[in-house]
């Protein structure tokens, strides 16, 4: 029986694939002849196995648990479910440098969690080193059984001027093609959520009367719009639910307003009520920077113009008698509220980060980074602006575990890195040591971090970085 509370999350992408590998082992333990199947998996022929084993190769040198069949005797279905068992184990296929990393931090009391771990680590390849090492890859079927088209030719399968090559990828030894899920998503988002006309997905779907149009593949950020507008709807419908002898608090304005800062999505707003609720009936100066999914970093042009930020007008209603300023390379200037001051800035700019925030006269209670959430960027925002913050004031720098490749430098000290660095040592360690000595001066003036992990759950890779100043 596998327990309910082993759904294990990647702690990069949020992702439940390693208890997705965990359940379809047991799966197969417990039924005879059973064959998983992944949903991007497009069955082509019946799937048919005389010994219970059922898998392929992906590469030459990867096999893939996409689709897999194994029975409950099997020796490597053994060792897997006994692999899974510990979820702090160092698997014996990582290199023995990395092996000894891992086994130094066990020892100093600091084992690494799977979800910490590279991708794929319980699925691909313990899949591939366990069928190796019982001798039960001589069952796999060869590339073209379940994985014609690989990672590298996945556009192909959506594309018209390739739909000829695709097909002659799919073979009459094929059994089922893999869609690579998010990535193709990702794709057909990107190209109005259909693939080309009569490329080979689209005569496929046609083959099976699909209708697309009636249900297109929808961007991160249409997603995003659909559930705001909806929840809006449901706000204005809906009578106004108790919400506690302390009135709305701001997980509840972040819901009703849309924000991504709510129980939506990061839940940052559950530690930041219990930090600003003293600061919410006072004459603060608020700073925030960025502008939520809809900047550059995730693709959208800095000159368009936005009317509406859901963010701004929570924060708005929640300090009703603050200064709220918001500082984005973004065009704000089309939302206007009395309160509210809009300053355009570069991130990567440190003189247009300097000069917007002095246009800001009183001193900030509050900082937010909410911007680009590139490592250089949130490093140049905290060099500037926290001098600028009040004493006792709060600085914040938001999702540290992702940065954009798009605005990313290669090699540069994450800001996760330089803070966990601050709190086990109270120094920092930056690869550009002319960085490094501003921060360190800066650290004079730090009386504490606090570092919370994504969606406030222990275990889960940082996420957020509170500073207060002395």
């Amino acid at each position: 029986m596998l327990k309910i509370d082993r759904f294990i999350q990647h702690g990069r992408t949020g992702s439940f694939a390693l208890f997705s590998d965990v359940f379809r082992y047991h799966l197969l333990q417990q039924n005879d002849r059973m064959i998983w199947a992944d949903l991007d998996a497009y069955c082509v022929k019946p799937f048919e196995t005389s010994t219970g084993h059922f898998f392929g190769w992906e590469s030459d040198s990867h096999i893939n648990g996409g689709v897999l069949g194994l029975p409950p005797d099997s020796e490597a279905l053994g060792l897997m479910l006994e692999m899974t068992e510990d979820e702090y184990g160092i698997p014996e296929w990582f290199e023995q440098e990395e092996q000894d990393r891992l086994r130094q931090l066990q020892d100093e009391g600091k084992p690494v969690h799977v979800s910490e771990m590279k991708w794929g680590t319980w699925g691909p390849h313990a899949v591939t080193h366990y069928l190796h090492k019982t001798g039960e890859a001589k069952y796999a079927l060869p590339i073209e059984g379940l994985y014609p088209v690989n990672f590298r030719d996945r556009r192909k399968l959506m594309l018209k001027r390739a739909t000829q090559e695709a097909k002659d990828m799919v073979t009459e030894n094929t059994y089922s093609v893999h869609f690579y899920g998010r990535r193709v998503r990702e794709f057909l988002s990107n190209k109005g959520g259909l693939p080309e006309p009569d490329s080979w997905m689209d005569l496929a779907l046609k083959k099976h009367k699909v209708d697309c149009e009636a249900a297109p593949v929808l961007s991160r950020e249409e997603k995003e719009e659909i559930k705001r507008r909806k929840l809006a709807d449901e706000v204005e419908t809906a009578p106004r639910l108790p919400t506690g002898k302390g009135g709305e608090n701001l997980t509840d304005l972040a819901d009703r307003f849309g924000s991504d800062q709510g129980t939506a999505k990061h839940r940052y707003t559950e530690l930041y009520h219990m930090l600003f609720h003293p600061y919410r009936q006072r004459k603060i100066t608020f700073v925030e920077m960025g502008l939520l999914a809809q900047g550059p970093e995730q693709g959208h042009d800095a000159e368009c113009e936005t009317k509406d930020c859901p963010s701004v007008r929570m924060w708005l209603e929640y300090f009703p008698k603050a200064e709220i300023h918001r500082l984005d390379v973004a065009d704000l200037s089309g939302f206007g509220h009395e309160r509210f001051t809009y300053h355009r800035c570069d991130m990567d700019e440190r003189d247009s980060i300097a000069a917007a925030i002095e246009e800001i006269e009183t001193p900030p209670s509050i900082v937010i980074d909410d911007a680009s959430h590139a490592s250089h960027h949130q490093q140049n925002a905290f060099l500037e602006v926290f001098p600028r913050l009040e004493s006792g004031g709060l600085y914040i720098i938001e999702d540290l575990r992702w940065q954009p490749d798009a605005h990313e430098r290669p090699g540069i000290t994450k800001t996760a890195e330089l803070f966990r660095n601050w709190v086990e040592t109270r120094h920092f360690v930056h690869e550009d040591p002319k960085v490094a000595a501003e921060l360190n001066k800066l650290a004079e003036d730090i009386s504490g971090v606090h570092l919370a992990p994504a969606r406030m759950v222990p275990g889960k890779r940082l996420q957020m970085a509170v500073i207060h100043k002395k």
